[in-house]
């Protein structure tokens, strides 16, 4: 066999053994080609510093962000004196005057401006390779075990390879470029924006990008510095690199952004300074540093649900079978660490939360500014974090809660004339809680309430009693808010939310399900919490009085769950939005075991809506059907999920795009988590007072375990299954107390000590 020979069959091999033909599966994304658009190439983050690597061989482009660059100024979005208005607006409501009460909210009671402002783009880094345009052997891949993209590719005889990470402990973008021969690597690195305002200055073996954003204050500075054996000089605004065998670049960005009332800042000393600390640094030691800090997130968690052999096939390719069949367990589990990578990279403690597309925005006019969305999106973002043990990553949504919670603040004033807190359905840098767009969807009254909910579940989850102490004013004042809001309607007695909407359905009315909902699951937690912290009781007993006066949920003449007060629903209405389920999902009010005939409405309400919808909603029915135990119902839309978005004659109209990104379309980040969350919920349910195991297992996975999964209570399990049928449960127990499991109709219940590991067989029996 000639050497030619030898060499590709080693390189196949290779790369089947890397792709876990040969051996254990890995997790991570691959492909076989260049991205050729955004949604193809592959996104790294530290939490604040975050790019989009195309991987392209002659002339590589990196996209890159840093979240506190958006269009705008600190401002105060309440409209003053809105207040004045409310009577009318309500009364114009209870006269059946829809079109009336939203023309005069339109007028008198929205956001000033009526619309808020945009996430933008930082800059683009291109390097370009001369004389790579003929290449062979090309891969690039994201490893979600060690959060690097990869880039390798031949040419000629020489094998090239690219590096590219943000990593959280030294907080830079780092670019490793490695060749296989001295003295071989030769290409030139330069720093651009598509801003209208940037300047661009290069000085020995660094550049420095300045940016401006348009229609606003914020400014943005953002340097490169290159370190390498060849020889480094500048020519025609450029970085040339010649005659090295190595070369890495470090890329540091920062902005004048403080806080929503403070731009105060000094991008300039704080990249200057960021880059010093790395200045010395040895890029195998900054790796390290990276991987290790990322694994100790990352690895606290394993989902496996067995390798049928379709993970050797491309990231892309993987999607367009699972598209044709349903058949790729392996791509599930992948899916799983996939959004917990995603979070790892855009939500880490000191950072802002992701917005509706995460750490990620190539554009200046994202859709929906790529902000914080509040009536589903934003909360969805967060919706695994907790079971999938990343608890320390809610912390960026609790210090929003806090910003949010000083301007709405003045918005409760000023449109509703009450105290407390509230906050509407889109949120910007700037914190607005004011009712932004149009009164027909933008006047939805239950963001701080929803908001507030991830407060309560994080203290379930940890049992962390100094956590709910320090965030208990933040949930009572949310709840002061509607116990001045709520009005009691002439009709029926009850106390209702108006105006207000269910979202983006139906218009602006009195009485949405779902406001309701989440209010009385707000104030329940708010009593629950009072009495462990043991005060508040007045306000407590308050609270008691008033949740069974909140409308309840009702059941209507489809055998629907209303969405509304009035039995208004229309069965043929496939909307995204399924608001009305909120207590099935988040929220557990309604369940088989205290509310059956209402799961059995809610159900009903489920099917009429239909298996297809946005991403963000298909997963979103995921955790819908989990929560009805029908695991092959959930897969199913799992299978509409894990398609090609950019197929055109797709009946559905969410998807995936080739690096794995919820198409909405276009991309949205909340399916990513919120799909992963379904899938965790259909192994373990905790929402009620057990942990059920295997609760809606599909037919699909009757292979697998997962380990460091997370349930109320403060308990961690571990468990395998096979045939269907559970194996072997472990339960570690983080603060003590009791304990109960369910699996196949079988409980037990025992006390347990913190930090105690306990260990059961199949029946649930001792071990």
């Amino acid at each position: 066999m000639d050497k030619f020979k030898i060499k590709n069959y080693l390189q196949i091999f290779c790369f089947l053994a890397l792709q876990g033909v040969y051996g254990q599966e890995r997790m991570q994304l691959f492909y076989q080609s260049p991205a050729e658009k955004w949604t193809e190439a592959l996104p790294i983050g530290n939490g604040s510093l975050g790019a989009m690597v195309y991987g392209t061989v002659s002339q590589e482009h990196i996209q890159f962000n840093e979240e506190t660059l958006w269009r705008g100024k600190p401002h105060d979005y309440a409209h003053k004196g809105a207040s004045k208005y409310l009577a009318e607006i309500r009364q114009l409501l209870a006269d059946g005057k829809q079109i009336e009460a939203q023309e005069l909210a339109n007028k008198e009671f929205m956001s000033d401006p009526l619309r808020q402002i945009h996430y933008q783009p930082f800059g683009d880094l291109y390097m370009h390779f001369n004389g790579h345009e003929n290449y062979t052997n090309y891969s690039r891949s994201l490893d979600l075990e060690k959060a690097i993209s990869t880039v390798a590719y031949n040419v000629d005889e020489v094998a090239f390879k690219r590096e590219v990470f943000s990593s959280y402990p030294d907080q830079v973008i780092a670019i490793n470029i490695t060749a296989s021969q001295l003295k071989a690597l030769n290409f030139e690195v330069w720093l651009d924006a598509i801003h209208e305002q940037k300047q661009v200055k290069s000085d020995k073996n660094s550049q420095t990008l300045e940016v401006k954003v348009k229609d606003g204050v914020l400014k943005g500075i953002s340097t490169i510095k290159v370190k390498t054996d060849g020889i480094v000089s500048t020519e025609n605004g450029k970085l040339k690199i010649i005659n090295a065998s190595t070369a890495t670049i470090y890329l540091a960005a920062a902005t004048n952004y403080i806080d929503f009332k403070d731009v105060s800042g000094q991008p300039s000393q704080i990249v200057t300074t960021t880059l010093k600390k790395v200045k010395n640094k040895k890029y195998k030691n900054l790796k390290k540093k990276h991987v290790k800090d990322y694994q100790s997130l990352y690895n606290r968690f394993q989902i496996d649900f067995t390798d049928n052999g379709k993970s050797a096939l491309a990231t892309s390719e993987r999607i367009f079978e699972f598209w044709k069949k349903a058949d790729d367990p392996q791509l599930i589990a992948l899916y799983v660490q996939y959004a917990r990578y995603l979070m790892i990279s855009s939500s880490r403690p000191g950072t802002k939360p992701p917005t509706l597309q995460g750490l990620w925005n190539d554009k200046i006019k994202p859709p929906w500014f790529s902000s914080y969305t509040t009536n589903i999106n934003l909360e969805m973002n967060y919706w695994a974090v907790e079971v999938a043990n990343l608890s320390e990553l809610h912390e960026p949504l609790f210090d929003f809660i806090k910003d949010v919670s000083q301007t709405g603040k003045i918005v409760a004033k000023e449109h509703y004339d009450a105290n407390g807190w509230v906050v509407h359905h889109n949120v910007d840098i700037w914190r607005g809680a004011a009712p932004v767009n149009n009164a027909n969807h933008g006047i939805w009254l239950s963001g701080g309430a929803w908001l507030s909910s991830h407060i309560w579940e994080h203290y379930l989850f940890t049992k962390d009693e100094k956590f709910l102490k320090d965030n208990y004013s933040l949930i009572k004042n949310a709840a002061l808010f509607y116990t001045e809001f709520l009005m009691e309607d002439p009709k029926t007695g009850y106390l209702i939310s108006t105006p207000s909407n269910s979202p983006e359905i139906g218009g602006m009315v009195a009485g949405p399900t779902m406001d309701h909902q989440i209010i009385r699951a707000l104030f329940k937690s708010v009593v629950e919490a009072s009495e462990i912290l043991e005060l508040d009781k007045e306000f407590s007993e308050k609270l008691q009085k008033m949740i069974p006066r909140i409308a309840p949920n009702k059941i209507g003449q489809f055998g629907q769950l209303q969405e509304w007060l009035e039995d208004k629903d229309n069965p043929e209405s496939h909307h995204r939005h399924v608001s009305h389920l909120w207590s099935v999902y988040p929220g557990s009010e309604i369940n088989y075991v205290e509310t059956p005939e209402l799961m059995k409405a809610a159900k009903q309400s489920l099917e009429y809506r239909g298996d297809n919808g946005t991403g963000w909603s298909l997963a979103w029915k995921v955790n819908f059907w989990a929560r009805f135990k029908n695991g092959n119902r959930a897969y199913k839309l799992l299978g509409n999920l894990l398609s090609p978005a950019e197929i055109p004659d797709r009946k559905n109209k969410g998807g995936s795009y080739p690096n794995l990104f919820d198409a909405h379309p276009p991309f949205q980040i909340d399916g990513n988590f919120g799909a992963a969350a379904g899938i965790i919920e259909m192994l373990i349910q905790s929402h009620l007072e057990t942990i059920e195991l295997l609760p809606a297992l599909p037919d699909a996975l009757p292979n697998g375990s997962v380990s460091g999964v997370c349930a109320r209570g403060g308990f961690e399990l571990s468990f395998k299954w096979k045939n269907s049928a559970l194996q072997e449960v472990e339960v570690v127990s983080k603060k003590g107390g009791i304990c109960k499991l369910t699996y196949n109709n079988i409980d037990i219940v025992f006390d347990t000590k913190s930090g105690k590991k306990y260990n059961f067989d199949a029946k649930l029996q001792a071990k």
